[in-house]
């Protein structure tokens, strides 16, 4: 582990981003805690590493992470790392129509060099919901 306690927690972070990405389960969880929080889009809560690839492999036909930035700030109070990675979401909707440009923000909670929680936001569910002809969203 480094003597930089948020370096360190941005390297966790982006470790296990590209070991999601990959759909490595077991390589994404050597960087989670064995009792980290999952609070995905809309509120749904995840048991562990497996279910958020499930959920996508849902959602989409294929996706990936284009990052845009990792900021990172020591917690005074709890000794955490907060951690935000932010960019965009490419691939395809399970129509094979591609797509680019979908905004994502995901807010980590780093630990001792393991994550503890993590937030995940994006656009997807309005591009959805537009592409239905159910609402109004950016595309």
């Amino acid at each position: 582990m480094s003597d930089d306690p948020v370096a360190e927690a941005k390297r966790v972070v982006e470790a296990y981003l590209d070991r999601s990405m990959a759909r490595d389960v077991d390589g994404a969880r050597r960087y989670m805690a064995p009792d980290c929080r999952i609070v995905f889009t809309g509120g749904r809560e995840m048991a562990g590493p497996g279910d958020p690839p499930a959920f996508n492999a849902k959602r989409y036909g294929w996706v990936k992470k284009r990052f845009l930035r990792t900021d990172a700030v020591l917690n005074p109070e709890t000794g955490d790392v907060h951690v935000w990675n932010t960019g965009h979401l490419y691939g395809e909707w399970p129509d094979g129509e591609a797509f680019d440009g979908n905004r994502y923000v995901d807010f980590f909670a780093v630990r001792d060099g393991l994550i503890v929680r993590t937030e995940v936001w994006n656009d997807s569910a309005e591009i959805l919901l537009a592409k239905a002809g159910l609402a109004e969203a950016p595309l």
